[in-house]
């Protein structure tokens, strides 16, 4: 199993979640019933599919050995298996979260993932 995974999501909700103590998730999370998470390979291609051109993201990593059962690997994307919580996202259980700028070239700018 991956130690890390990764979610994209607006600053302002990354803010909100930070303030409450609990990530509930964003709009697509909740209407899914899930948070929609991703490995590290899968990160970059859901920024460019779903987030291409927006600004004031974060990027949150979040350590999968504090998730538990809540967290499962499904169907998803070309059929690879992507991490969803079933459940809230206790801040207690992130790693990190950074700024997902844009780069000259449109493209988000990654910082370094979890070894």
């Amino acid at each position: 199993m991956e130690k890390a995974v990764y979610k994209i999501v607006a600053s302002e909700i990354w803010q909100a979640a930070h303030e409450k103590g609990v990530f509930e998730g964003a709009g697509i999370d909740l209407n899914d019933g899930f948070i929609h998470l991703s490995t590290a390979a899968q990160s970059v291609k859901t920024a460019e599919l779903y987030f291409a051109g927006q600004d004031g993201l974060v990027l949150v990593a979040v350590d999968t050995a504090k998730l538990g059962d809540a967290l499962v690997f499904e169907p998803s994307r070309d059929n690879a298996l992507f991490p969803h919580l079933y459940g809230t996202l206790p801040l207690s259980a992130v790693i990190w979260a950074k700024p997902l700028p844009i780069g000259a070239d449109g493209k988000h700018v990654f910082p370094e993932f979890v070894a």
